[in-house]
């Protein structure tokens, strides 16, 4: 079958009602995931968090049948590898030791976003083959070193193999919901310290003086995104970091995907003094982002950890996907799930050596993940 490839550098090249037509298609017996979503990457892009200037060049592959959009894929050109959660400063740095640039590269990610999910959006098997060759066919083309694609869910990632990919594991700490009525009854499920230990930093917040408030994304006003964004700016300052997402970002998705929006804030004796941000789509609730303007001992697990997992159950909500890396969230009922990335190097010996490397770390992942297992917070 023919089709019109394309590379657009903005979304609006596409369209809202054709990237949100192609969406729905991925995962027809459920919402679409919010982070894919045409409102949520044109904030990304249209605010000036993930563009040009900030080393996140839009350059999205789409591939058109007559008026429809058939195919597309997020992509980006990369001259730095911050804000992807999956880490190849080494790599670069074995590039740089062997005279050979890897920067820039293609990437195809959610910036600043350790979620899994559709990475080769496609109406059907065909129409993804066809993405697949087109991307091939750009990676030849553009002499950059390197494609990462990260995040891909698992029925991608033997396609991406098949196409010549180097395939990359990790693990990350998502809760289930098994249909709980309540916060305690989840909590009668865990081993008696860790039961307690939760129990005693709730506790800590509230002998604090700190009141919670959940504000739903529709209810919220200009003043609680600019409250938020100066916790969350904070709280890079503290790590003598900057802060990947600016004002305008979060006013922009708080005005497209409200529906989506969950924002947690912390009062203390009429002020408030922390503030996070959690993603949703009815069927998934992400962690996202947090930040405070004081310290309180546990507030940082009772404003991002344990609201949203009231927030859950409350709703119905299946999946609380934590975010990257936290082992600590095992203590909190979550538990240990492998993510994937997949990699396409030109060098043949770096690829190479990039392979072998990827062989034993794949091992030592595997041996952490039956490790973690083991120490499965729930009662026997």
């Amino acid at each position: 079958m023919n089709y019109r490839t394309g590379v657009i550098s903005s979304l609006e090249e596409a369209g809202e009602a054709a990237w949100t037509a192609l969406l729905a298609k991925q995962e027809p017996d459920r919402a679409p995931n919010p982070f894919l979503s045409f409102a949520f990457l044109h904030a990304l892009h249209e605010s000036g968090s993930a563009s040009a200037d900030t080393g996140w060049q839009p350059q999205y592959l789409v591939l058109w049948q007559g008026e429809e959009l058939a195919a597309a894929m997020p992509l980006y050109v990369k001259s730095h590898s911050y804000g992807e959660y999956v880490f190849d400063w080494a790599w670069a740095d074995a590039y740089h030791r062997n005279g050979i640039e890897y920067y820039p590269k293609l990437l195809s990610a959610i910036p600043f976003t350790p979620v899994t999910g559709p990475r080769l959006l496609a109406r059907d098997a065909e129409a993804r083959a066809a993405l697949i060759a087109f991307l091939g066919a750009q990676q030849q083309a553009a002499g950059m070193s390197s494609t990462h694609i990260l995040f891909p869910p698992e029925d991608q990632v033997q396609q991406l193999e098949d196409a010549g990919f180097l395939l990359r594991s990790g693990i990350q700490f998502h809760w289930l919901n098994q249909g709980y009525p309540d916060f305690d009854t989840f909590l009668a499920t865990l081993e008696h310290k860790k039961r307690k230990n939760i129990r005693a930093e709730r506790r800590k917040v509230r002998e604090a003086g700190v009141t919670m408030r959940q504000i739903r994304g529709a209810d919220a006003g200009d003043e609680d995104w600019r409250f938020f964004h100066r916790c969350y700016s904070n709280t890079y300052a503290e790590h003598r970091s900057s802060p990947y997402l600016n004002l305008d970002f979060f006013r922009r998705i708080g005005r497209t995907m409200p529906e989506n929006l969950l924002l947690v804030t912390a009062e203390r004796n009429g002020e408030r003094i922390a503030s996070s941000l959690v993603v949703h789509n009815g069927h998934t609730l992400y962690g996202r982002y947090w930040g405070a303007i004081e310290h309180v001992p546990c507030l940082h697990f009772e404003t991002a950890y344990y609201q949203p997992l009231e927030f859950c159950i409350a709703n119905g909500i299946a999946t609380f996907e934590g975010g990257a890396q936290g082992e600590h969230k095992m203590a909190r009922g979550f538990l240990p799930t492998k993510t994937w990335s997949a990699h396409w190097l030109a060098h043949p010996a770096l690829s190479d050596a990039i392979e072998r490397f990827l062989a034993r770390e794949g091992g030592g992942v595997d041996s952490y993940l039956d490790e973690l297992n083991e120490r499965n917070p729930f009662k026997g």
